[in-house]
């Protein structure tokens, strides 16, 4: 058996999976991610885009990546999922999430315009 503990081989193949093509490369792994002090999106927006590149985050790997609490991304997932914006299903001991791109932005400015067409410019190239 190897020297490494379990919990370093399982921290390892989580990053090895984190850094994969999911579209969010090192910002997923960076200990230091540096969020702005305000940005054009709202955090439920950037939850999402964190779940459309990849369905399979964990919420301690969305907080990360978001720069908001673990507990902020259970609330906003619940306020997805009221909406039926997203959708969990799951897997084992993990959550696997989907987007229902289809449904209509809640804000009468924008009420006009679905999910996908806000999220699909902003998908990984």
């Amino acid at each position: 058996m190897s020297a490494r503990s379990t919990t370093e081989r399982t921290a390892g193949r989580d990053a090895e999976r984190s850094a994969g093509a999911d579209g969010l490369g090192a910002a997923a792994l960076d200990p230091q991610i540096t969020v702005p002090s305000w940005t054009f999106l709202t955090n439920h927006a950037h939850v999402l885009v964190a779940i459309v590149r990849d369905p399979d985050l964990r919420q301690r790997d969305i907080a990360h990546v978001v720069g908001i609490t673990p507990g902020a991304v259970v609330k906003i997932l619940h306020d997805l999922e009221a909406a039926g914006i997203v959708s969990v299903e799951r897997r084992g001991r993990r959550n696997r999430y989907h987007v229902d791109g289809s449904v209509q932005l809640r804000h009468p400015l924008e009420g006009s315009h679905t999910v996908d067409e806000l999220i699909e410019p902003l998908r990984p190239v």
